[in-house]
């Protein structure tokens, strides 16, 4: 009998203990409506071979499974493995490859093994061959398919070694280096079962600022698994004889380039010691230059210690952005800070651009040096012009400067000169062309005078992306094509003078290739995918712009329901991430365009408006000030708020009484600060935030300063130090396996910790397996259906005068 009370009494506690802590339940899933939408075939992917010929088109299903994402999985410094594969961690994969013959305008499938799981597709600079990776039960296996017949095969090279990314890289057209697990490698190393001993680190007084990284090695078993896992051979493979060569002996290899004459190599090895504090791309390396064929160290270009020591905002010393030079038969390229990587440092130059020729005997000649931090290289491939870009970060003014490399010590021309979050004033990237040697050079016109910009084509009345070409005698610019209501038209790739291959949308046409004459202004359809989404054709879209108190413009996109008819206030939903700015004229410019094609997937947050609400999608959360932004984040967080609201109301669409507020990562950061300092809103939705800034003591976002220069600042905008203010229910979503520096799950395990403590109304959704976007279907269907019914719940059937404006 006490028995049986005692049951009892457990059973009533336990009972009576549920209401409001965790709870064991299974996915949940939205109306068969928006499953139905989630599950609609996607558009696919496209490449466009070298030559121009072809246009492959590549198709993935739309979500993987929870399964997919329950495969085993390593964490080694900062990367993701599948031990089973000893490649990436992935989870989606290519299932059908479709080749458009663009001379003929015919469609080829290629053949793919069974169960097809492909990855790392990639066109062979010569236009001849397509390689693939298939992912097996074996691991990782490597193909190539003849694009005029469709057929491929299995090359016998081994399993390869992708736990770096790629196996494999194209040497010319007929010749392929892949990295490859070592024969005879053995089991992985065995877990210990006793401890050996405690784990150390030490430091001696040498500061060491990182930001909080993820997936970190933590022991001497980690760094054994590490060697085991990313340790690789390189192998040569001939296609036209099927002969291997190996290259060298097994190792870490995390870049390896030839020269173009094919004679040498670029190798960077990863050596010990490793860091537990930061991820691989920190660790020791040593640069080399090896002979091929054979793999035979020829010279060492530098040995780099462990980088832990690499200011925020700065660089490793010693060269980076080794490259080869495209226009010369073997001669290679560096970069080396002069300011020891430091940008604190007051020096006249940060950067400086060094040489070294074969047969690498003589000294490395420096060739110039820049004012700024020198980000980008480029040559046109008739080798007349050198483009320099150099980046100031703390100003965020990027320019870029035309050298001629036969006399390097004469003026450059100043060719352009920016802000980079001057979305209006972006000239566009410069158009592209591989040569057959696999080399990338700045295309140029046929008699050398021209080459060409594409650009997103920012305005205030929206993007309209464009295809310019510019004068390389005098350096003016002409447009050539420029999308055009109602229209949304990206151009892809020039295939000659006068062909173009463009993206084109509507909103009410889904994107589909083009092949637009620019000579006679007209367009031929090449692909005909279908809506796979009619009912979003029925929600109005508007890109609308209004005004904050202090004058700044904002804009973002309005979506009314379905079924909205005109004249009335519906609850509504404001989504939104801030951005910081040095300028007031670049946070007021127009992003995003009204005739972009709706096409929604993941766990969005646009479903809502199936669901009967406004949305007001992408609503501009600009933070002027700079390096100093975050001083008054919170200030201009809430004027951009109001401001939102404001237009909303006055558009006569929203009832500004029953609003929500939602973000990812940043936004929903966003989201909890409006929820402690505002009384705008009667709920708030937060994904995979980040909510105590004492957790990110080294900087986050933008902010650089660290926690012990502006403690005052770090508490002030840490929402998890103002929970006892927040008083809407707060839905906490995140993913169990982030790995997105800074946002810990235990972030939103804290915050539901803090509001529970005070009596708050909050939810916390913990998703097995996902990181910091969400991908499985089980998990993307869940987060949507937890999104409406929290919405439903507290925001459509908020009774007025329970908080809010």
């Amino acid at each position: 009998m006490r028995a049986r009370i005692g049951c009892m009494l457990l059973v009533g506690f336990l009972w009576g203990s549920s209401a409001g802590a965790q709870e064991v339940s299974r996915y949940k899933q939205p109306s068969s409506d928006i499953v139905a939408l989630l599950e609609a075939p996607s558009p696919p992917s496209v490449q466009l071979s070298p030559d121009g010929r072809w246009l492959l088109l590549m198709e993935r299903p739309t979500m993987p499974t929870i399964g997919d994402l329950a495969q085993p999985m390593l964490r080694l410094a900062g990367v993701r493995i599948n031990p089973r594969t000893n490649g990436t961690f992935q989870t989606q994969f290519i299932v059908r490859l479709t080749l458009l013959d663009l001379q003929r305008r015919l469609m080829q499938p290629v053949e793919l093994p069974p169960e097809p799981r492909i990855g790392f597709v990639s066109w062979s600079p010569d236009g001849r061959r397509i390689a693939f990776v298939q992912q097996d039960s074996e691991g990782l296996a490597l193909y190539v398919a003849d694009p005029l017949t469709g057929r491929s095969r299995r090359l016998e090279v081994g399993r390869l070694n992708g736990s770096l990314g790629q196996p494999y890289q194209w040497l010319g057209g007929d010749r392929l280096l892949c990295w490859v697990v070592p024969e005879g490698r053995g089991k992985p190393p065995a877990p210990p079962e006793v401890p050996e001993g405690p784990r150390v680190q030490e430091t001696a007084g040498r500061q060491a600022p990182v930001r909080t990284f993820q997936d970190l090695l933590s022991s001497p078993y980690d760094e054994a698994l590490f060697e085991y896992y990313f340790t690789a051979q390189l192998l040569e493979l001939d296609l036209a004889t099927e002969r291997v060569s190996l290259l060298g002996e097994p190792g870490i290899f995390d870049e390896v380039e030839p020269s173009p004459d094919g004679r040498y190599l670029f190798v960077a090895r990863i050596l010990r010691p490793y860091s537990y504090f930061v991820p691989y791309g920190s660790f020791p390396r040593q640069l080399e230059i090896w002979t091929r064929p054979g793999g035979v160290r020829l010279r060492t270009l530098a040995l780099l210690p462990l980088a832990e020591d690499t200011p925020i905002g700065g660089v490793r010393k010693g060269p980076r952005q080794v490259r080869w030079d495209p226009t010369h038969p073997a001669r290679l390229l560096y970069v080396e800070a002069l300011d020891e990587g430091d940008p604190r440092r007051r020096v006249p130059h940060r950067d400086r651009l060094v040489a070294w020729e074969a047969p690498f005997e003589a000294q490395p000649q420096e060739w110039l040096r820049t004012e700024f931090r020198l980000t980008g290289l480029q040559w046109t491939e008739r080798g007349d012009g050198l483009l320099v870009t150099e980046l100031d970060r703390p100003t965020r003014k990027t320019r870029t400067f035309w050298y001629d490399p036969r006399n390097l010590s004469a003026p450059p021309r100043l060719l352009f000169d920016r802000l980079t979050e001057d979305r209006y004033n972006d000239p566009g990237q410069w158009v592209m062309r591989t040569r057959p040697d696999g080399q990338r050079f700045i295309r140029q016109s046929p008699d050398g005078r021209y080459a060409y910009l594409i650009g997103a084509g920012a305005t205030p009345r929206g993007e309209y992306p464009f295809l310019r070409r510019i004068d390389l005698r005098t350096f003016r610019t002409e447009e050539l094509f420029r999308s055009a209501d109602p229209y949304y038209e990206m151009p892809i790739a020039l295939l000659d003078e006068r062909l173009l291959l463009t993206s084109r949308e509507s909103a009410s046409e889904p994107p589909n290739y083009f092949l637009r004459d620019l000579r006679s202004r007209t367009a031929v359809a090449l692909t005909h995918f279908p809506d796979p989404q009619p009912i979003f054709r029925k929600v109005r879209k508007q890109l609308i712009t209004y005004r904050r108190k202090d004058g700044i413009q904002l804009s973002g996109t309005l979506y009314l329901p379905p079924d909205y008819q005109p004249g009335e206030r519906r609850p509504a939903f404001i989504w939104a991430y801030p951005i910081e700015f040095a300028t007031a004229d670049a946070a007021a410019q127009v992003s995003g365009s009204p005739n972009r094609f709706t096409r929604v997937s993941g766990a969005s947050h646009l479903f809502l408006v199936l669901k009967g609400y406004v949305v007001l999608d992408n609503a501009a959360m600009p933070i002027l000030g700079g390096q100093r932004a975050n001083d008054t984040f919170l200030e201009q967080l809430i004027l951009n708020a109001e401001a939102a609201i404001r237009a909303l109301d006055s558009l006569g669409v929203a009832d500004t009484r029953r609003l929500g507020v939602g973000g990812h990562s940043y936004g929903a950061f966003m989201t909890a600060n409006l929820l402690a300092h505002s009384e705008l809103f009667r709920a708030g939705i937060a994904r995979s935030g980040a909510y105590n800034r004492t957790l990110t003591p080294f900087g986050f976002q933008n902010e650089e300063r660290t926690l012990w220069e502006a403690p005052e600042l770090y508490v002030r905008l840490s929402p998890f130090m103002h929970a006892d203010k927040i008083n809407e229910p707060l839905l906490l979503i995140h993913g169990d396996a982030d790995n997105n520096a800074g946002t810990f799950p235990i972030q939103s395990e804290r915050m539901y910790h803090a509001l529970k403590g005070l009596g708050k109304t909050a939810r916390l959704v913990q998703l097995p397996l996902e990181s910091h976007g969400y991908a499985a279907r089980e998990s993307v269907l869940h987060v949507i259906q937890e999104m409406i019914e929290w919405m439903d719940r507290f925001v459509r059937g908020s009774p007025i005068g329970s908080g809010g404006q």
